[in-house]
């Protein structure tokens, strides 16, 4: 068979013949709702429109990268894309990018480059933690198997990587830096921390790889593209560093408090599945250090936590011990050291949104 007769481009680029007609910028910016924290923004009349068109030119651009003429690594790779999301890294940099001259081409492609990733990275988390659901819909690999999930994570991978080569060797670096730590931090979760090494820190290192390494990235392409002050650059990794732990801190909390509920993941679903969170983690550390209380709830989150009723005991006896005021407390410490990284940018929408972004991380029901 010639090239001619495959029924795709080579290398799967393009789209479909049959593909529907892609929706306006107007139609998708008119549908964008801003997440918690970004209320200065929408309710600037300068800045609210730009957003929300960059936002929406960000959206198209997606779902161009993705396009594959072969219909399997077209639908596999929009799955996790037109099941939405908050979108928030890509927000970060089209924000960051108002430090400068937010009107850059180059700025939206980044925005671009920093959301594929996250997507990519979604398909293997989902398959590595055996995830049923998400954002509402089944996962990849409970469509279409491990396999294809996690080749389809691998295919964004490298349609991002052909997106940021084009920006440059700056973003090059920047991408490849953060992808290491991705890995990294996967690696670290997965196998856990050494004999001589504190629980709390190693958990705390994974979230920052995990996490944090992107979500600095994406503000910091944001002011690099948009030619924003040399000096502004470190500020805004280290605020991306921190609030993505912080992020990741209040979850925990979240799990074993019940605010899930709203979004539609129950309460305890890390405990039953096993996932050491922060507030476990202290839990453990205040059982070795001689808490007959610790030790009690300890009993039952290390007990079946099969059936609802077991479940639902040991949420609350955790949900009430002390550790997890102590979660809220240290996720409450990393946002503050974001808020308090802002402090050499000038005075406006875009540090007041950042630092409200900070709050809303850690003052949410989902």
């Amino acid at each position: 068979m010639t090239n001619s007769e495959h029924s795709w481009t080579h290398a799967g680029h393009g789209t479909q013949e049959s593909a529907e007609p892609a929706p306006t910028t107007t139609a998708i910016a008119a549908g964008i709702q801003l997440p918690a924290g970004f209320a200065a923004i929408a309710s600037d009349p300068d800045l609210g429109p730009a957003i929300t068109t960059s936002m929406a030119r960000v959206e198209k651009r997606l779902r161009e990268a993705i396009a594959n003429s072969d219909p399997l690594a077209d639908a596999t790779s929009r799955h996790l894309v037109e099941a939405g999301g908050k979108r928030i890294r890509p927000l970060l940099t089209l924000l960051c990018s108002h430090l400068g001259d937010w009107t850059r081409p180059e700025v939206l492609q980044a925005a671009a480059v920093v959301e594929l990733t996250h997507l990519a990275t979604l398909y293997h988390d989902d398959v590595m933690d055996s995830a049923p659901y998400r954002r509402g819909a089944p996962t990849a690999h409970e469509v279409w198997g491990n396999t294809v999930a996690i080749l389809t994570g691998d295919l964004i991978f490298a349609r991002a990587s052909i997106l940021v080569s084009e920006l440059g060797g700056r973003a090059l670096s920047i991408q490849a830096r953060t992808f290491e730590r991705l890995c990294l931090g996967q690696l670290h979760e997965t196998v856990g921390p050494r004999e001589d090494q504190d629980p709390v820190d190693h958990y705390l290192s994974v979230l920052a790889d995990k996490t944090g390494s992107l979500i600095a990235a994406s503000g910091q392409m944001g002011a690099i593209f948009a030619g924003a002050p040399d000096e502004y650059e470190d500020v805004l990794v280290k605020y991306g560093e921190n609030v993505g732990v912080a992020f990741q801190l209040a979850d925990d909390v979240i799990d074993v408090t019940g605010g899930k509920v709203t979004s539609g993941k129950s309460a305890g679903t890390d405990l039953r599945e096993g996932v050491p969170t922060l507030p476990v983690l202290l839990l453990r550390r205040a059982a070795d250090g001689g808490d007959e209380s610790a030790r009690d709830v300890l009993r039952l989150i290390d007990g079946d936590l099969t059936s609802d009723e077991a479940l639902a005991e040991a949420v609350a006896a955790l949900s009430a011990h002390p550790v997890t005021a102590d979660s809220w407390a240290a996720a409450r410490e990393w946002a503050d050291a974001a808020k308090a990284a802002l402090a050499p940018l000038p005075e406006g929408v875009v540090k007041q949104s950042l630092s409200a972004f900070a709050d809303a991380v850690v003052d949410r029901d989902a």
